[in-house]
């Protein structure tokens, strides 16, 4: 039973009696080929018959510091939009959150290295706030009017920046893989540290 996972299906339902929402749960047993998901992983269906997973999103890639739930599948399709919008084309990226400090709004933090900048930063940014918004309703729901969440800051980096961070962090090649998103700014402050330095 090395391959087979234990995958728990969650979803929302209305009562049909009371009309009050509740939620359903229905635990599947899956196979995963790799044998390479873990505990806290969220993953995608690829076949239902047999069951068979891709894994959607790590425990360790996540940014959910307002309520936001953002997965790295969000942020990979919000991106992508973002880059066909505007003709940026990312090299490397990461994220994390702004945290609030008195009546300041959180946001998230962009620090992306682009092979071919955008032909706007300030475009590529409503774009990809656009995109999340598109993806994922929770983000969606904090960014509604500014209510929790502002708009995304997009720090864009020089080429090769990301390479000499890993590089000094002794991260380089290998199966070592730069960090998307992170629920804390040690990160992004790392990479602005390296920057201020050259």
């Amino acid at each position: 039973m090395k391959k087979t996972r234990r995958v728990e299906v969650s979803r929302l339902v209305k009562y049909p009696k009371y009309g009050k929402t509740v939620r359903r749960r229905t635990v599947c047993y899956v196979h995963d080929e790799n044998n390479d998901s873990t505990l806290g992983d969220t993953v995608e269906f690829t076949s239902t018959n047999p069951y068979k997973i891709r894994i959607s999103g790590r425990t360790k890639h996540f940014i959910n510091a307002f309520g936001e739930e953002l997965m790295i599948g969000n942020a990979e399709a919000a991106l992508r939009r973002a880059s066909e919008a505007t003709g940026g084309v990312i090299a490397e990226y990461t994220a994390a959150p702004i945290y609030m400090k008195g009546n300041e709004k959180g946001a998230h933090e962009w620090v992306i290295e682009f092979n071919t900048p955008p032909s706007s930063i300030e475009a590529f940014g409503n774009a990809l706030d656009k995109g999340l918004q598109a993806v994922n309703s929770d983000y969606e729901a904090k960014r509604f009017k500014n209510t929790t969440l502002n708009a995304p800051l997009i720090t864009p980096v020089p080429q090769g920046t990301f390479v000499r961070w890993m590089a000094e962090r002794g991260k380089l090649g290998g199966q070592n893989k730069v960090p998307r998103l992170f629920n804390d700014r040690t990160y992004v402050e790392q990479l602005k540290e390296l920057i201020e330095k050259f």
